[in-house]
């Protein structure tokens, strides 16, 4: 089990995250704390009226709302019984169990997970202490509830557990059995974050391993004059399927902007591992003259590198790109010397013309550790939503109508 905590000053920005969740059928609050009330009959200005009364006991505090996430490993599968009595005691461990909470079960990732929303301001004003409790508290209870309850322990996965939210793997996109927006978004997340491409076709050649693209649009098009990009799925001939999605509705807004900044950045970033990426492309070709692009594009997969062939009409290979996914970097054969150019490469490999010709072409990755991605089921950051201003306690809805008002004013004003 994975334990986060986060605090900040607003407890409406998390009640309105995860109520709209609930909205939106991808999570179910399961269980509350000093309620007094079953926690199916609550209403929106129930909850954030609790909250609200122990909030007001202290002025002066700066950091008023709490919120957790326990997050589990994917294989195990959890009643809401066992999941309500998990966050129950991990709450009373860590000295909230006198709090108000409510507990949310989340469905939008690959794993389960709970999120609680409480506040650190007691019944008396007092505040409790957060300094540390991740580190402490929080961490002395989770080792007590993986042991009682069995569950797959956290410790020896490289990075302190307490801080972190547990990686779940990136599971190739298919259109029609996942939820579109939310899958691209965070495969594009995790990309964008963590590879080092100097050019969308260079991005493209990551997001094609999970059957997401980024598209700028046909040249001269409008999308393309005006600098736009979209992310959508495309199945395993590389042709375009579903809805697009926009770059700046992705969180982080992974846009053309976005991208070129970057593409500065990741070019000196890559270089250190450009050496390792060379004597993998070596060792495949090997010195025995030609060799079929089957056991050459294997002898890669064994290293973790992806070769993307680029052919026209004809056949012909008219560019290479490789996909380093161990060291998380993108090459252009070319950018890593004559010798491994698309001309040069095309040389070693016996029967290349006679594959069918495609634009582009993903070839499968064999025995490759899936890359990992944070949890994303919480697509913004808790920042954020921690110190959303409290326009409205009656409705998550209430601040969208708010701000829609304010604009067809300040249309009649002019």
């Amino acid at each position: 089990m994975v334990a986060k905590v986060n605090s900040g000053k607003n407890i409406l920005g998390l009640l309105n995250y995860n109520e709209n969740k609930v909205k939106e059928g991808v999570a179910k609050c399961i269980h509350e704390n000093q309620f007094g009330c079953n926690v199916g009959k609550l209403t929106f200005k129930e909850k954030i009226k609790t909250f609200q009364g122990y909030i007001n006991r202290n002025h002066r505090a700066s950091t008023k709302a709490v919120h957790i996430s326990l997050n589990f490993d994917p294989s195990e599968k959890l009643s809401n019984e066992i999941l309500n009595e998990i966050a129950t005691k991990y709450m009373d461990k860590i000295g909230f169990g006198n709090q108000p909470y409510l507990v949310y079960q989340h469905f939008d990732a690959g794993h389960p997970h709970i999120h609680i929303v409480t506040t650190n301001i007691q019944q008396d004003g007092k505040r409790i202490v957060l300094y540390n409790i991740g580190r402490n508290e929080s961490e002395k209870a989770r080792k007590q509830l993986e042991k009682e309850y069995k569950l797959i322990r956290a410790e020896g996965r490289g990075k302190d557990q307490s801080e972190i939210v547990k990686p779940v793997d990136v599971q190739r996109a298919i259109y029609g059995k996942s939820e579109t927006k939310r899958t691209i978004s965070n495969i594009v997340r995790f990309v964008t974050r963590s590879y080092k491409y100097t050019s969308v076709p260079e991005l493209n050649a990551v997001l094609g391993q999970f059957n997401v693209m980024a598209d700028v649009g046909k040249e001269g098009s409008q999308m393309n004059l005006k600098k736009g990009l979209v992310y959508r799925l495309i199945d395993d001939k590389g042709k375009k399927v579903g809805v697009a999605i926009k770059a700046s509705s992705i969180y982080g807004k992974p846009t053309l902007t976005y991208l070129q900044k970057q593409y500065k950045l990741n070019a000196a970033l890559r270089k250190p591992h450009r050496d390792r990426l060379i004597k993998c492309v070596k060792d495949a070709l090997g010195n025995k003259g030609k060799i079929t692009k089957s056991s050459f594009t294997k002898s890669l997969n064994k290293e973790s590198v992806l070769i993307l062939f680029r052919q026209n009409d004809e056949g012909r290979v008219y560019g290479i790109t490789f996909v380093d996914n161990k060291t998380k970097v993108v090459f252009n054969g070319s950018d890593l010397g004559k010798a491994y150019g698309a001309k040069a490469i095309s040389s070693r490999l016996s029967g290349l013309s006679k594959d069918k010709p495609v634009t582009l072409q993903w070839d499968t990755l064999q025995n490759l550790n899936r890359t990992e991605i944070e949890d994303l089921g919480v697509s913004k950051t808790l920042e954020e939503l921690i110190d959303a201003k409290p326009t409205d306690f009656v409705s998550p809805d209430a601040a969208t109508r708010k701000r829609r008002k304010k604009r067809k004013k300040k249309g009649r004003s002019l």
